[in-house]
């Protein structure tokens, strides 16, 4: 699990090195194992204030093409950088009208063992039409139970940062406070 100092240093690398007129915004830097993804703001089309939710939608769509296409070199440039620095691939999305929208993700393959009355879950859910494969429906369930469990995976997230804490003040932990005199007895 990444740290929040870690957190904190990988979002600024980002925020230090993409080009100031990239984005409106910076709005999120998130990692897991195999990648970071960096989701920006970028400006809303100017419409007139009579303008459809139907009208606004396919605006904010096309503005949303125009930038994944005009800012391509730029974010592969960022994302070989990236990727070379922190051995993580880079996803890109971008929020614009309130929707986000992403370009790129990582599909990692997640290797599990299931038992008979799992796979008949994932099973009932391909033959309903809820998914299209088993590892469809193993994705759709993961994302159910994130959507009704966040404050759950919050509370553990931030447990295991203290322990993370506790752990480098162990008996192990370098003390600055210490001299080290050569005697281990």
């Amino acid at each position: 699990m990444i740290t929040p100092d870690q957190q904190e240093r990988l979002r600024g690398w980002f925020a230090g090195r993409l080009p100031d007129d990239l984005f409106v915004r910076l709005v999120e830097v998130t990692v897991d194992r195999e990648e970071i993804t960096v989701i920006g703001e970028i400006p809303q089309p100017r419409l007139p204030d009579a303008a459809s939710a139907v009208e606004r939608e396919a605006a904010a769509q096309s503005r949303v093409q125009e930038f994944r296409e005009r800012s391509r070199e730029e974010r592969m440039g960022v994302a070989r950088e990236a990727e070379h620095r922190f051995r993580k691939k880079v996803s890109w999305g971008v929020e614009c009208g309130g929707a986000r929208v992403m370009f790129t993700q990582v599909a990692a393959p997640v290797m599990t063992r299931l038992r008979q009355p799992e796979r008949q879950v994932l099973d009932t859910l391909v033959a309903a039409g809820v998914a299209r494969s088993r590892s469809d429906a193993l994705a759709w369930c993961v994302r159910l139970v994130r959507r009704h469990t966040d404050d759950w995976l919050t509370e553990l997230r931030d447990s295991l940062e203290h322990v993370q804490r506790v752990r480098a003040q162990g008996p192990d932990a370098e003390s600055a406070d210490e001299p080290d005199d050569g005697d281990r007895t």
